[in-house]
């Protein structure tokens, strides 16, 4: 199926078996399809948005107003990472048993209220707290792409899954506009103190949450079929209907605590369930792709969601799959994340004449880039796996721009330039490949293990966080000198990468995914 410009509007052609979608209609917010993509990365945008909503402020007027020194300042970054990588490790495994969309609006409405809470805080001690619990916010990248995910089929998941994150992770860029813009317009415009304004601020992040939240609850559904507790029953359904003769039956070291039937082909385990399922379903949809009877099975059989076991979970969780994708997210995400907490001041040093504002701006360029080349790396990974549905494309092509976003970094960290015409142009290579890197990684993931997405996601999620608390760390005890821990962080970078490069992009054997 090849790409046309109306694929952005039009209804598109659904797999028959699971019903994602074969294209992304990211222009038609009344298709379901559509609609949920964009709560995917509006949702995951404004948790972002909110998640970082203290660095751009936190340079000069927090940081005056509380008397915060440069401790206090890298700890609270690192507490902001912390809480959201224990919530990544539960949210994946909460969007296999509830099903991502409640996932995603829990984290978003959990966040919101420390979000609110943020003029209570009068010292270092609260401002830790408080950015701990703010943190739940970057959670919801999990259930963002696991939704995603479930709504968009093999063809385009990559390219779907790159531009709700890419769009999403944006937000680290345009907090640094937003936050001082509604600072400046407080103390300029309304007369407030700085030390009122920077608290009256974070209403505005608030309230954007809590009605994205029940927008996503009230105005999209879990999958393609409905229900997320239908799901097994819509793809037996689904089969019977297309006259394809088969069960969605355990995977051999798959996690799956559903009993097969004992007899008939392609009865779902409950009578009650299967009538209740009928009644709302006719099986066979009009824009319905052809696709042949052996992949409908492989699909119904590999590509259902289920509800994970211990013991399971741990098996999916340190398979050697995962730990590739946990890897290099490890260093494209928690570079990221780390580099966005402290580029603002970076600015400020080098160019002291630049203000808080001037440097926030700035600094913003880096989370911006995102709306473009987080999408780049998802497409191209999409774009090289089509030929030949090589998923060796789509992971070399992972470890290639690991490497370079490595020589970026080492490059900045060396000449640690006071030329702003230079830094700005690092800077901007080094997110080119750092943001490509991160929809590279969520193009491969849906092939990994995809009967336990959730759990996927959610490690290398986590593992990306996890990154992003080992740099934080290391830029937290190297003071300000922060040109020596980029190139630190490069060479991390590049080994990390060239380490786990032999590894299948699956495993051997593996239903389903390719």
């Amino acid at each position: 199926m090849g790409l046309k410009l109306n694929h952005l509007w039009k209804s598109p052609e659904v797999n028959p078996i699971n019903h994602k979608a074969r294209s992304i209609p990211a222009l038609n917010p009344v298709d379901p399809y559509g609609r949920v993509f964009f709560f995917s990365w509006f949702g995951f945008m404004i948790a972002f948005l909110s998640w970082y909503a203290f660095p751009p402020l936190l340079s000069i007027t927090i940081r005056k107003d509380l008397n915060l020194s440069q401790s206090d300042v890298a700890n609270s970054n690192i507490l902001a990472l912390t809480a959201t990588l224990l919530v990544r490790l539960v949210a994946g495994p909460a969007c296999d048993r509830f099903g991502p969309r409640w996932t995603f609006a829990g984290c978003l409405l959990a966040g919101a209220v420390p979000t609110a809470l943020a003029g209570c805080v009068t010292n270092a001690s609260g401002l830790l707290a408080l950015r701990f619990f703010v943190g739940i916010l970057g959670g919801s990248f999990v259930p963002c792409q696991v939704w995603s995910t479930g709504f968009f089929d093999k063809n385009v998941v990559g390219t779907a899954n790159a531009f709700t994150a890419g769009i999403g992770n944006a937000g680290g860029g345009i907090t640094y506009f937003v936050m001082p813009a509604i600072f400046d317009s407080l103390v300029q415009q309304r007369g407030l103190t700085p030390s009122k304004a920077w608290r009256v601020a974070f209403i505005v992040p608030f309230i954007f949450i809590t009605v994205t939240a029940l927008c996503l609850l009230f105005f999209c559904q879990d999958t393609p079929t409905g229900k997320w507790a239908d799901r097994h029953l819509a793809a037996q359904q689904n089969l019977a209907a297309h006259g394809v003769a088969g069960e969605v039956v355990d995977i051999p070291g798959a996690i799956s605590d559903r009993k097969t039937p004992e007899s008939g082909t392609g009865t779902p385990s409950s009578t009650d369930d299967k009538a209740k399922f009928d009644s709302k379903n006719s099986g066979i949809a009009d824009n319905e792709a052809q696709i042949g009877e052996q992949e409908m099975l492989e699909t119904a059989k590999g590509e259902v969601v289920v509800k994970p076991s211990f013991k399971e979970a741990m098996k999916v969780t340190f398979s050697l799959q995962t730990l590739v994708l946990g890897a290099t997210y490890f260093n494209s995400f928690g570079a990221e994340l780390a580099v966005n907490s402290i580029l603002g001041s970076y600015y400020l040093k080098n160019f002291p004449y630049l203000g808080q504002t001037g440097a926030a701006n700035w600094a913003a360029m880096f989370g911006l880039l995102n709306v473009v080349f987080r999408p780049a790396g998802g497409i191209i990974g999409d774009l090289i796996y089509r030929p030949r549905k090589s998923l060796w494309a789509k992971k070399i092509w992972i470890h290639v721009i690991g490497v370079i976003t490595g020589c970026f970094m080492i490059a900045i960290g060396l000449l640690n330039s006071h030329h702003l015409p230079t830094m700005v142009g690092l800077v901007a290579g080094m997110a080119l490949f750092m943001e490509a890197g991160n929809g590279a990684n969520f193009a491969l993931v849906p092939h990994v293990h995809p009967y336990a997405n959730g759990i996927v996601s959610g490690v290398t999620g986590a593992s990306g966080n996890l990154g992003g608390i080992i740099f934080a760390i290391i830029f937290r005890y190297n003071g300000t000198n922060y040109a020596r821990v980029f190139w630190i962080s490069g060479l991390i970078y590049i080994g990390m990468n060239l380490a786990v490069s032999w590894i299948r992009p699956i495993p051997k054997g593996q239903i389903g995914g390719r």
